[in-house]
């Protein structure tokens, strides 16, 4: 299961190259998903509602459960410079969260099948098809990504997954590949050392995620 993160991880890793190479070029890909614009006026993940019943001494009682609702204060902002920056963290957040979830999808789908797997080479034998398939779909996904998109992406990742990347690459593909991707991370200014600090560092995009998720933004 871990090996698979650190495969995924390994393709956000090219995110940073990809990213930079793309804007220098200008690159010319045809639509994808990833290509329609983010909409600031209406939520990434549709709000749910769950319809139920529990039994109370003896009685059928039926209720509701709704997402999470989290009310904070209204932000504010010394400049219009603050606001637009503020306004660019929104719409990345709702750009690559879904990116972020649809990784842990795959890991969760992909463990519980290779525990089906009778022996250790067939186990090997789909494990090497996820790598390809991951490395297909999911490198040409990453070059569609800015820079800043794939810094979040990683850092959200790891929010998912609870480890950061080079940890993952380090104890799951090799400590010299780790090296290899983190000097090409810092190369462009990034790190894949960085871990998600949702009190302190990274409160703000924490923030923002916990309202995306529940359909508030």
């Amino acid at each position: 299961m871990t090996r698979l993160v650190a495969i995924i991880i390994w393709v956000l890793a090219l995110a940073f190259p990809a990213a930079a190479a793309a804007q220098a070029g200008g690159g010319t890909d045809d639509a994808k998903p990833e290509d329609t614009p983010v909409d600031m006026d209406n939520p990434t993940f549709v709000p749910t509602v769950k319809v139920g019943k529990v039994l109370v001494d003896g009685d059928s009682l039926q209720y509701v459960e709704l997402n999470n609702v989290y009310v904070y204060p209204q932000p504010t902002f010394k400049n219009a410079k603050r606001r637009a920056a503020y306004n660019r963290l929104v719409a990345n957040v709702k750009k690559v969260l879904p990116i972020a979830k649809e990784v842990n999808k795959i890991i969760i789908e992909t463990y519980e099948y290779m525990q089906t797997l009778p022996n250790k080479k067939a186990r090997d034998e789909h494990m090497k098809r996820v790598e390809d398939d991951i490395k297909r779909r999911y490198t040409p996904r990453m070059k569609k990504l800015s820079y800043s998109q794939g810094k979040l992406l990683i850092k959200l990742v790891y929010r998912e997954c609870n480890s950061s990347a080079y940890d993952l690459i380090r104890a799951f593909i090799s400590p010299v590949r780790a090296g290899f991707y983190q000097a090409f991370a810092w190369a462009f200014g990034a790190s894949l050392m960085k871990k998600y600090d949702p009190e302190k560092t990274d409160r703000l995009t924490e923030r923002v995620v916990l309202m995306v998720e529940s359909g508030q933004l």
